[in-house]
């Protein structure tokens, strides 16, 4: 069965406004980018050891660490940026999640993503190498901008990199935001290697954000062959219906509601079972 999770901070920047949320939509797992207005690589040990006895109290797991490493400029120095993965993987160990979330690297306006693909490569083994000694997997997430934007540069990262550490998360929304069909030209393409989905849908002429099957995300299709090859890895709601920013996106806890009962309508109309 499929897993629910979430984006907190989509819902409230305070801790307990998001897990009052999350009780009550009956959404047991929490997607970790920001609590009580700090960014999750931020957070210090204390804090962080505070979130976790406030969630384990709730009975809320972290699905993953939802942290920015790799949206960062491909030409800047990498080396600060590693010292800042490497708090991620410390992070991860402490909410007790095997995933990270990343990206990689946004590209110089006007360059061609295949200038910096070796780059990027290089940069990607380097922190699969480091996650796959402290038992973490690193999910690629599709972003605007970055070099795995659109379906074919995601492929090449994941067929560049074979290692159980590094699987996909597959956001249909971003790519129709780049042109993609998410079903069609992308997940057909890595179906095994999806592990993880952030869920939010997007209408192309509109440019528009919109709840799970109301869009051109091809959800339904997507979902269809989840449950067909008894998918259990996690459906992450990032509804960004009110702010839908490229580093930042807020729903509030009204639409979150809806966007989570869209999902279940849209995963049980294609027959994908959901814990």
């Amino acid at each position: 069965m499929a897993v629910l999770s979430g984006f907190g901070d989509e819902i409230a920047a305070d801790l307990d406004g998001q897990i009052d949320v999350l009780k009550r939509e009956g959404i047991r797992c929490l997607e970790l980018r920001a609590a009580d207005g700090i960014p999750v690589l931020d957070l210090t040990d204390e804090k962080a050891a505070e979130i976790k006895t406030k969630l384990d109290d709730a009975e809320i797991g972290v699905s993953a660490i939802g942290s920015p490493i790799g949206k960062v400029d491909i030409e800047l120095d990498f080396a600060p940026h590693l010292d800042r993965f490497k708090r991620a993987l410390v992070l991860a160990k402490q909410f007790g999640t095997q995933y990270i979330r990343i990206f990689s690297y946004f590209m110089p306006e006007g360059a061609d993503p295949a200038d910096y693909r070796d780059e990027v490569i290089r940069r990607m083994e380097r922190k699969v190498a480091l996650a796959a000694d402290a038992g973490i997997t690193l999910l690629h997430e599709n972003e605007s901008r970055i070099y795995g934007d659109i379906a074919s540069r995601c492929h090449d990262l994941l067929s560049a990199i074979q290692d159980e550490h590094f699987q996909a998360i597959l956001d249909p929304a971003n790519f129709v935001i780049n042109g993609v069909r998410p079903y069609d030209e992308a997940y057909v393409l890595y179906p095994e290697r999806v592990v993880y989905m952030h869920i939010k849908d997007a209408l192309i002429e509109e440019n528009k954000i919109v709840p799970a099957g109301e869009g051109d995300g091809q959800i339904p299709e997507i979902f269809a062959d989840l449950g067909k090859r008894g998918y259990k890895g996690y459906l992450s709601l990032e509804p960004h219906l009110v702010v839908a920013e490229s580093s930042f996106g807020f729903t509030g806890p009204e639409a979150f509601a809806r966007a989570a009962a869209a999902l279940r309508k849209v995963a049980a109309d294609a027959g994908l079972a959901i814990d």
